[in-house]
Order: structure tokens, then C-alpha cells, then sequence
């Protein structure tokens, strides 16, 4: 079968950081669904994974956003059949879904919202996910619970994650929602996916938000730069308020956070595959959930550029273009 994968961490200018390349159709184990992929999105997982996991010489396939069609499925397999359409984030210790089949653990998969397109629904797992457990598994807001009060920010809020965040916590909260972006489009971006109000993230929170949120914010959902923030979000932060984070550093001063008795979480959507705890069907019940909320025109797609057919070229270039931090929403890839 057809698929992309690297074998040396190299550049992304460079042709050979990613390639075209033959492997054998993987079989399905017993909790798999065999899906033949139609599209797939890209996200910083996929580059990190690339510069930091040199897999020495043999080919590594990268991918943690499908949607596609169940081919064949396991023995033991309860939730899905041969037929059914579907889209997934997976797990990372496993090959990717740059491929044109990828075995899946049926745990992890949810089924495609249908008024979506595969290469729509193919932009919302990974995202969907860290948003849905950051929000409702880590800070314990209450999904539906409209009598919530408070301000939530929501940082790159044209971002995958950024837009689902707002989007959710828009739709089931009656928190006061504020996102962040540097640029008029994206600015735009993060309205259209239900910001109240949007601040730069480039300049001072404490002082732009002195006027929309007199009384502080309550929630923090930092996608990036968190490290660097960390003072400011203790100074805007209410008595008792809560920070979640994705992104990677070195080290943190969460001592900052003492003085307000601030929760601080990490929220790292594979884990409940990489250590198989034994709620991870809890995935398949969110996207599940997710699906349904599209359906209903609850949530959108944050589906932004599609660059064409899934090949090497292409996802150098998405690649490329989710490294240079400028993308809006999710950079698909569709067909092979």
C-alpha cells in the first residue's frame, strides 16, 4: 500500500525529511478496525515526532488525524462493521495514518459526523479530543451545564486546538469565552468559531483585559508559549482558578501560581492509549459525542487549507507550514 514516512530526522526543506514508499496492508488485532483512509490532517505532534524521534534507517509513518471507511475489523471488535465511516486521532505509540490503510484500536474511534466530508471530519479528532478532556476531564467543567459563570481564555484561538476550545466551551458552558490572536484574519478566525472577545497574545493580557474581564479570569486553556506566560497568567488568574496546558518546555515556575491556590493540568490526549487505562473507550464516547454535535450544527469543522492528495510532497508542505506557526485552523490532505 501507498504511504509517507521518514527514516532520518532531517529538515523539512530537505526532500528526503519525508517519502513516498511501499508497505505491506497492516493486520488488524483483535480490538482493531481496519480503515481505509481517505483524508487526514496534520498537527505539531507530526513534526516534533519528526525532529526529535530519529528512527534509524527504518521507515516510521507519522499521522494522528484520519477519516475514512472500516475494510475489516477484529476478532473481538463490539462497536463498529465492515462499512462504517469513521474518523480518529489514535495512538502515538503505534504507526501513524499517512498511509492508505492503518489499523486502529476501535477504542479510539468515533463515527464520522455525517453532514461532514471525510477531509472535514478528518480535522477534528486530535483537536476535538485535547479540548474536550482539557475542559471537562481537567478543569471538571460540566458539559451542558449552562448556569457555569466566569471568564475562560483560550490562547491561539485560530489554532486546532485554540478553535475547539472556543467552540466548545461557547456551545456547552455559559462562561464568558475571550481567545487570542495576533492578526486580523486570525482575529476573525477566532470569532467566527464564538469568541466574546479576542486580545493579542503579542502584547499584554493583564492590560487588555482590565475592561473585558474587571473581575480576572477563572480558566486558562494555554495552547503554547506557556512557559513565557506563566507570570502573567498568575496575575490575571482569580483565587482558586485553573490553568491547563499542551504545550512543551524545558521547565516551568508554577510557584507563581501559590499565592491563588491555582490548579495547575496537563492535558496530553494520548495518554490514554500509550499507558491503555482502562477508561480509554472514553475517546470513542467524546468523538462520539463530538459527531453528534456537528450533526446538530452545534460545532463546526475547523478545516482550513486542503493541499491535495496525501504524498510526500504535500505533507512536506504541511509540514512546513504548521512550523512556521501561521496556519489557521487544520491543514488537510485528501486521497491518495
Amino acid at each position: 500500500m501507498p504511504a509517507v514516512a521518514y527514516r532520518e530526522s532531517l529538515p523539512i526543506d530537505d526532500p528526503r525529511s519525508l517519502l513516498d514508499i511501499e508497505l505491506p496492508v497492516p493486520e488488524p488485532g483483535p480490538r482493531d478496525l481496519l480503515v481505509r483512509v481517505e483524508a487526514i490532517a496534520t498537527n505539531p505532534v507530526d513534526y516534533k515526532v519528526r525532529q526529535r524521534t530519529d528512527p534509524g534507517g527504518h521507515p516510521k509513518v507519522l499521522g494522528w488525524d484520519a477519516a475514512g471507511t472500516v475494510v475489516a475489523v477484529g476478532d473481538e471488535v463490539e462497536l463498529f462493521a465492515v462499512g462504517d465511516e469513521v474518523y480518529y486521532a489514535g495512538a502515538i505509540d503505534r504507526p501513524g495514518a499517512n498511509s492508505r490503510f492503518h489499523a486502529v484500536d476501535e477504542r479510539l474511534v468515533g463515527p464520522k459526523p455525517t453532514t461532514l466530508t471525510f477531509t472535514q471530519a478528518a480535522a477534528l479528532p486530535l483537536t476535538a479530543l485535547t479540548a474536550w478532556e482539557g475542559l471537562f476531564d481537567r478543569m471538571g467543567l460540566r458539559d451542558g451545564a449552562l448556569e457555569q459563570e466566569g471568564v475562560l481564555l483560550a490562547t491561539a484561538a485560530a489554532g486546532g486546538v485554540g478553535a475547539m476550545v472556543v467552540q466548545l466551551a461557547r456551545s456547552l458552558t455559559s462562561l464568558t469565552v475571550i481567545g487570542t490572536a495576533s492578526r486580523p484574519e486570525t482575529a476573525a478566525f477566532a470569532r467566527r468559531m464564538g469568541a466574546h472577545h479576542v486580545i493579542d497574545h503579542h502584547q499584554p493580557l493583564a492590560a487588555q483585559l482590565k475592561d473585558i474581564a474587571p473581575g480576572g479570569v477563572r480558566h486558562i486553556f494555554s495552547t503554547a508559549a506557556t512557559d513565557r506566560n506563566i507570570a502573567s497568567y498568575a496575575e490575571i488568574l482569580t483565587p482558586f482558578g485553573q490553568l491547563v496546558s499542551i504545550d512543551d518546555y524545558d521547565s516551568l515556575d508554577i510557584g507563581v501560581l501559590k499565592a491563588k491556590s491555582v490548579s495547575f493540568h496537563w492535558e496530553f490526549m494520548f495518554t490514554r492509549s500509550l499507558f491503555q487505562t482502562p477508561d480509554r473507550q472514553k475517546q470513542h464516547h467524546i468523538l462520539s459525542q463530538v459527531a453528534r454535535l456537528v450533526d446538530q450544527g452545534v460545532l463546526a469543522t475547523t478545516a482550513g487549507r486542503d493541499l491535495g492528495p496525501i504524498n510526500a510532497a504535500n505533507l512536506r508542505e504541511a509540514h512546513r507550514i504548521q512550523e512556521s506557526g501561521t496556519s489557521i485552523g487544520k491543514i488537510t490532505l485528501t486521497g491518495f
